[in-house]
């Protein structure tokens, strides 16, 4: 793909460029090795800091100017007569060809290299440009140099345009032997340690949605063909690699090995296990990581420790009970969740807490009474604060910026909380306007609050106190059932999900939840190509079917129908056949205290 504007685009952008952005790229033409030199250098010098100056110059062709195809049309250029810049929209790309030449010297292509890095640390727009001129190849290619400084530069310049969320993790595994070269690579400086860490870390994707429920860190699906990227560095020895880094003299490089495991462990036994059986200097990588928990280390350092154990933990490689989760790590995460933190670090310390708790009943225990932690969580609602709109303006900003990301955490920690224990449930409901908020949260503009509340909303569902009072004193079933008619799949699940427990024969809300059009939609759910979605419709019908009137089965039978009953029957998912004869024992039932076969007070599909 040639990295060239539209016609009308380019004349508007160009007209707007200064003369002095024109001279950088003339000089690159210059006959004179030294003062292309000199002129890069300038370049440099010129777009640090400043964004405007970096798009102009990606504009003119700049870059286009470094990777000219051939020698020949290298001389042309130099040659011609023609006003350079304009050729330069229309030709190979030069400052990747200068950095790609071996009869450039080494000074220059580093320089080149420097540029190039400095213009991707612009918007996502450059890095945009810088990929449609297939920069990568070129700066891998930089790799196989002899020449530290060179590698280095090459490698900053990687590391800021992988870690820009324009750019596909999947082109660091297009040549097999691109990781192989990036481990023999970590030896040579602290520098290539620290950004190959870096690149790794952000280029480590799973290859399918995690198989918890609790979805606080989706991962983008990749191509089914191949392995994942957890699989691929692993296999290429990234844990025997990097596992030495962990006590690097260099902060940076401990940190960046750190969030490179951090990665490499989530929701992958295979990586867990290894990972706690791997010694450094005598030492078992999880005692590394818990000295890293301690208070007088700094935060970023304690809660990617955290995260570490906690996917080693969730991942079966520690126990649930083990002094370093129970003592050191759930502790340090509660921490992270109060005011005197960042509002970046409470959100990450709530979402990795209830990941952390989420399917372990002491450790909900043990975290609802540490540090007030359920109290402290209502503070999270509390952005933007009305202080900050009259005071500070560029508090406001951040604070706007992170309410979504803050509610979002806390419904997900709230949700992990009551997962099972109804104490805790109860606690959280009797927090300061708690409904209400979740209420609120359902109608949401962000999908991941909405997400977020729907999962709270069906953990405390649970109960069947919450049911009978809280649930009916707020109408929860109405905005739940505004979810239900138009929403991704994702939120579909947890919100029918919750309606399965909202239609039990105790829930004062099943009466208006029938009048509403209920059985239509959930009939229209058992028809859905999404397993989960078939589960919660015919299992929500069941509980509706239970010592319902005869009105009532009659309605479910005419929306279900003969044929959709029989396809049911014949679904090849053991729980919706289950369900399916526990609804036609219901819908056959004639005295009261009849059971259904799944045994009539289930709440919901278990997620």
């Amino acid at each position: 793909m040639a990295c060239v504007l539209e016609a009308p685009l380019r004349m508007s952008v160009l007209s707007e460029v200064t003369a002095s952005s024109r001279h950088y790229v003339d000089r690159l033409f210059d006959l004179d090795p030294q003062k292309v030199l000199q002129g890069v250098i300038d370049m440099k010098n010129a777009v640090i800091g400043n964004n405007k100056q970096k798009a102009n110059l990606i504009v003119l062709g700049a870059v286009p100017s470094l990777k000219v195809s051939t020698k020949k049309e290298f001389s042309c250029w130099r040659s011609s007569g023609i006003v350079k810049w304009k050729g330069l929209m229309n030709g190979g790309n030069w400052l990747l060809y200068l950095l790609q030449q071996e009869t450039s010297s080494t000074e220059l292509r580093t320089e080149c290299a420097v540029v190039l890095g400095s213009l991707a640390m612009g918007t996502e727009n450059n890095v945009k440009s810088l990929l449609d001129c297939h920069i990568i190849p070129a700066l891998l290619q930089g790799l196989l140099s002899p020449d530290l400084k060179f590698i280095e530069a090459c490698l900053r310049c990687l590391r800021t345009i992988f870690i820009s969320p324009v750019t596909p993790e999947d082109l660091l595994y297009t040549d097999a032997t691109v990781i192989s070269h990036l481990m023999a690579l970590l030896s040579r400086s602290r520098y290539t340690q620290e950004y190959i860490c870096q690149i790794f870390s952000h280029c480590c994707k799973l290859q399918h949605w995690h198989s918890c429920g609790f979805k606080s860190l989706p991962q983008p699906l990749l191509c089914a063909n191949g392995p994942d990227h957890q699989t691929i560095l692993f296999n290429h020895g990234a844990v025997q690699n990097i596992a030495h880094l962990l006590v690097s003299t260099s902060y940076k490089v401990r940190m960046q090995a750190l969030k490179c495991f951090s990665v490499l462990a989530f929701e992958n036994p295979q990586v867990s296990m290894t990972l706690v059986n791997v010694s450094v200097d005598g030492e078992l990588l999880p005692q590394i990581f818990v000295k890293m928990l301690q208070r007088d280390k700094p935060i970023e350092m304690q809660l990617t420790s955290a995260k570490c154990l906690t996917s080693m933990c969730r991942a079966g490689a520690i126990r649930t009970d083990d002094s370093c989760i129970v003592l050191k790590t759930l502790p340090c995460l509660v921490r992270m969740c109060s005011k005197e933190r960042l509002l970046e670090e409470r959100v990450e310390g709530a979402e990795t807490l209830a990941y952390l708790i989420e399917t372990d009943v002491e450790l909900q225990r043990i975290a609802s009474i540490t540090d007030h932690l359920i109290v402290m969580l209502a503070d999270y609602f509390k952005y933007p604060s009305s202080v900050s709109a009259i005071t500070d303006i560029k508090r406001l900003d951040h604070d706007l910026k992170h309410a979504h990301e803050l509610r979002q955490a806390a419904f997900k920690l709230y949700a992990s909380l009551g997962a099972n224990d109804e104490d805790i449930r109860k606690k959280i409901i009797e927090t300061e306007n708690m409904m209400d908020r979740i209420v609120n949260g359902l109608s949401e503009s962000s999908i991941k609050v909405r997400l977020a509340a729907v999962r709270c909303l069906h953990s405390l569902s649970r109960s069947v106190q919450q049911l009978r009072t809280s649930f009916q004193d707020h109408a929860v079933w109405k905005p739940l059932m505004k979810v239900l008619q138009n929403a991704p799949n994702e939120i579909l699940v947890v919100a029918s999900s919750t309606l399965c427990n909202l239609l039990l024969e105790f829930s004062p809300s099943k009466e208006p939840i029938l009048e509403s059009g209920a059985i239509e939609l959930l009939c229209s759910l058992t028809q859905s190509e999404n397993l989960a979605l078939r589960v919660n419709g015919i299992w929500a019908l069941m509980n509706m079917a239970f010592q319902a009137e005869q009105k009532i089965k009659s309605d479910i039978l005419r929306g279900l129908s003969t044929e959709q009953l029989f396809q049911l029957l014949s679904d090849s998912d053991v729980n919706v056949l289950m369900k399916t004869l526990g609804l036609l024992r219901n819908l056959l039932s004639t005295r009261p205290g009849e059971r259904d076969i799944g045994g009539g007070k289930e709440r919901g599909n278990p997620l």
